[in-house]
């Protein structure tokens, strides 16, 4: 059933479900005090010549300033830029503290670094829009990066991704109801082994079983700890106990124990150990990077981030390898 146009809740809602991005809007006051908002009423008017177009409550504070001014800027955020947007939606702060920002040339006007895009406008025409005040500008100079943009949409950030239409379609078993290649276990367990391929090469030419290596990892996060404090963190990758491939890094001079306090034995990293796992690690870091870097844009973050929320939505309780006080990563 349709909700009536003055039922002001239910309209915003309505507007929420059309995305939009995240813009600042920054400019001078007349003492040269600088000041920004966020907004996302941002919207294009023109190609020729360029002109864009913002809104601005009445009851904003900074609503004297740009009523006066002449110039100000639109910051198109990047999608890692949501805490920026969270800075400038605050009111009675120093919102520029901390940030690197320059003067615009002739103008003044406070331009942040790190956006999606950037407009320099000088205001053409001011009008009354209900609560709002609409000011159109023409684009006096712009910039554009590489940046994927911010998005919001039903009050939530987000990102914006590309629909891929070079992705080969799905493929079905022979038998009807078998297995396809868009199946989530499927695209895990390969996504897997292809992206620990070229460190599996180097951890067997440190002498070492995968299992070794998964204890090494562990023991880079933790340090001294019980083979039972092992046993449930890595729970979910070993499917034999920890303490006899301890015995075995004890033997290859990989870990040493720290003491036992008169409980079981506590095990760490060696020195020597230490050393070789750093590298070890960075050869690991590295391949992540060349492979994140065939993929496009921010699609690399993405991923990880929705990896991170399937982790925690999907958790049956696992022991968690990592203190409290560190947080995961």
């Amino acid at each position: 059933m349709p909700s009536r146009a003055h039922d002001p809740k239910a309209f915003r809602a309505a507007l929420g479900s059309f995305a939009t991005g995240v813009t600042v809007i920054t400019a001078c006051s007349g003492d040269g005090t600088p000041v920004g908002l966020t907004a996302n009423s941002f919207n294009s008017v023109s190609l020729d010549p360029p002109m864009v177009l913002w809104s601005l409550a009445k009851t904003s504070r900074s609503l004297p300033v740009f009523m006066d001014t002449e110039h100000w800027a639109v910051h198109v955020l990047a999608a890692e830029q949501h805490g920026l947007s969270d800075v400038f939606a605050r009111a009675g702060e120093d919102k520029f503290a901390g940030l690197e920002v320059v003067a615009a040339a002739g103008s003044g006007v406070p331009l942040l670094e790190g956006c999606a895009a950037r407009f320099e406008c000088r205001t053409s025409f001011r009008y009354e829009g209900g609560d709002h005040v609409i000011i159109v500008g023409e684009v006096t100079a712009f910039e554009r990066s590489s940046r994927s943009p911010l998005v919001f949409h039903a009050g939530r950030y987000a990102r914006a991704t590309e629909h891929d239409r070079s992705l080969p379609q799905a493929r079905s078993a022979r038998i009807a109801g078998g297995l396809n290649d868009d199946m989530l276990g499927y695209l895990l367990g390969r996504a897997h082994y292809q992206s620990h391929a070229g460190l599996r090469e180097l951890v067997r030419e440190q002498g070492l079983s995968e299992a070794q290596w998964i204890v090494i990892a562990a023991l880079t996060v933790q340090d001294g700890v019980t083979a039972a404090s092992l046993d449930a963190a890595l729970s979910y990758v070993l499917d034999t106990p920890c303490e006899p491939i301890l015995y075995a890094l004890l033997a290859q001079g990989w870990i040493a124990i720290a003491g036992s306090a008169g409980g079981p034995p506590l095990y760490r990293l060696s020195e020597s150990g230490r050393m070789r796992s750093v590298h070890l690690l960075a050869a690991a870091k590295s391949r992540e990077s060349d492979l994140l870097a065939r993929m496009e844009g921010d699609d690399g973050l993405l991923l990880k981030a929705l990896l991170r929320k399937f982790i925690t939505s999907t958790n049956p309780g696992l022991a968690d390898l990592w203190p409290a006080e560190q947080g995961q990563v």
